[in-house]
């Protein structure tokens, strides 16, 4: 379920970084809060 989550969460990521003309809404803060709420599911995944 986690790794689901992490996936879903690079994806958006991803759509963010390479689609900012493309879609706006995922574009500026919203990109680095997702990289690292991605970062943290990792590090509590590697830690359990």
């Amino acid at each position: 379920m986690l790794e689901t989550i992490i996936i879903i969460l690079l994806v958006l990521w991803l759509l963010g970084a390479l689609g900012r003309v493309r879609v706006p809404a995922l574009s500026g803060n919203l990109v680095h809060i997702i990289l690292v709420i991605a970062v943290i599911l990792i590090i509590f995944r590697l830690m359990g």
